[in-house]
């Protein structure tokens, strides 16, 4: 069995588990550490597709620990360990309803085109609803890191591994080509689908966090940049992260509708306000 999964934290509950149900030598994991929500995914299945994803990761965020170069080699080393699984083999997906594990799901099913595998997809939103969602407390994870271990185990023992049919497959590669054929650069899940929106789609909601937390200080001070990020962060029910709302703070301090104090090199070092006259 060889398990797919995307992200760091997902990755590593994934092969705890493994480890505790002593499955470690005979259960294989590969993961993708990127995130597929943002950034262009044209032509990615190809050399010159990672390349302008990267490229495009430099010019957007601050590589403050210079990371970039680390993640380019990560992702070719991911796609490559993809593109070789042999024929015949059984291998478990890991998703769920975020634009991030679908977009890469279309990717993966892609990269193995052809070839006679029996794959199995795990939805975690939805195996987390009919397992762990409770009565008076509802809680949706945005994505599989959410999760804790122990949960991910019960999901892959009790709940659903849906088999992806040829059909199921011939659809998915046909969404990986209309998503890689265009330089889209965000994408959201609306719908039970993946759709492309505007790179400043989320500017004004980033305004409107700022102006309630001016409203709760009853002022108009410079606050610390994470606090508003983390405030639009812990309201969105999308998964794009951190690095792309402050990404898209800094464009709005560019066009003026946000003043700064500090250094903008790290979200740490540097505090905003609104504009006064907006």
């Amino acid at each position: 069995m060889i398990h797919i999964v995307f992200g760091a934290s997902a990755s590593g509950s994934v092969r705890f588990f493994l480890r505790e149900r002593g499955l470690e030598k005979v259960e294989k994991v590969i993961s993708f550490w990127d995130m597929f929500s943002i950034g262009p995914v044209w032509q990615l299945h190809e050399e010159k597709g990672i390349q302008a994803r990267f490229e495009w990761m430099k010019a957007y965020t601050y590589d403050e620990f210079g990371e970039c170069s680390d993640y380019e080699q990560k992702f070719e080393k991911t796609v490559k360990q993809i593109q070789s699984i042999p024929e015949g083999s059984h291998l478990t997906i890991w998703t769920s309803s975020n634009a991030h594990e679908q977009t890469g799901l279309t990717l993966i099913v892609y990269l193995l085109k052809g070839k006679n595998l029996d794959i199995r997809l795990i939805n975690t939103t939805e195996e987390y609803e009919e397992l762990f969602q409770g009565r008076k407390v509802k809680y949706t994870p945005l994505h599989t890191g959410e999760i804790p271990s122990e949960k991910l185990q019960s999901i892959y023992e009790q709940g659903k591994r849906t088999l992806c049919t040829d059909h199921d497959r011939e659809d998915l590669e046909k969404e990986w080509k209309s998503l890689s054929d265009n330089q889209e650069t965000l994408r959201i899940w609306r719908n039970g689908r993946i759709q492309s929106v505007p790179e400043d789609y989320y500017d004004a909601f980033i305004m409107k966090k700022a102006s309630k937390l001016h409203g709760q200080q009853k002022t108009k001070d410079f606050m610390i940049s994470a606090r508003l990020i983390g405030e639009a962060l812990g309201h969105l029910n999308q998964y794009v992260g951190d690095a792309f709302l402050e990404s898209r703070l800094k464009k709005l301090v560019e066009q003026g509708l946000f003043e700064t104090e500090g250094y903008l090199e790290g979200i740490r070092f540097y505090k905003i306000r609104l504009k006064q006259d907006s």
